[in-house]
């Protein structure tokens, strides 16, 4: 059984970087062909893909989002993480990070984290 758990500060200052932490148990993100997503969802909105890191290392990201993001992983830790920049108080939101099985990143998810609450406010 794989579970993620996502972990990091709940509260960001405006114009800082938020930065959070997934932790996969039940399997490697090294194996296999799956991506491990990051997804928000603000209060009151739907989901919202961020991007995503492949089995092989390789990066995808939302192409609203790609000038502020990245992700990259600690294969020693079984980790990936999320860093944003430039937050505003618009990106307050749940994180959540999800195993995504498909060959093109984004689409759907089988496995997710419970989330994580962050709220960018000075």
């Amino acid at each position: 059984q794989v579970q993620l758990q996502e972990s990091g500060p709940g509260l960001v200052k405006p114009s800082q970087t938020l930065s959070l932490t997934c932790t996969v148990s039940g399997g490697s993100i090294t194996t296999n062909y799956y991506y491990w997503s990051w997804i928000r969802q603000p209060p009151g909105k739907g989901l919202e893909w961020m991007g995503a890191i492949h089995a092989s290392g390789s990066t995808s990201y939302s192409p609203s989002l790609k000038s502020r993001t990245a992700i990259s992983r600690d294969t020693s830790k079984n980790q990936f993480t999320l860093q944003l920049s430039s937050v505003t108080p618009e990106a307050t939101a749940v994180y959540y990070c999800a195993r995504d099985p498909n060959m093109v990143a984004g689409t759907s998810f089988d496995y997710w984290g419970q989330g994580t609450q962050v709220t960018v406010s000075s």
